[in-house]
């Protein structure tokens, strides 16, 4: 299944729902994104991981990049999910 990354905005937020599968190129794409949004606005920015169907431990650690930005919040972790980023916390 593709990566789909849909960007809308609510409440002065910017979320980011993530769907399919997250790659390490998809998570490098996803942290692009989330760069040149930055760049041209400074509202806080939502990542929304509960429609992603895998996380490949190549990706979890860019995920925990973003997790440890300011503003930048990750909603929609699983257990599976919130384990694979643990253990990439642990290896960094």
């Amino acid at each position: 299944m593709p990566t789909n990354i849909i960007q809308t905005e609510e409440d002065g937020r910017i979320f980011l729902r993530i769907e399919g599968q997250l790659l390490l190129d998809d998570a490098i794409l996803l942290e692009r994104i989330v760069d040149d949004i930055r760049a041209s606005s400074d509202r806080p920015i939502t990542i929304d991981l509960a429609d992603l169907d895998l996380l490949d431990s190549d990706s979890a650690p860019t995920l925990l990049r973003l997790e440890m930005r300011e503003s930048i919040d990750l909603q929609g972790l699983d257990i599976f999910l919130q384990t694979a980023i643990d253990t990439a916390e642990r290896a960094a």
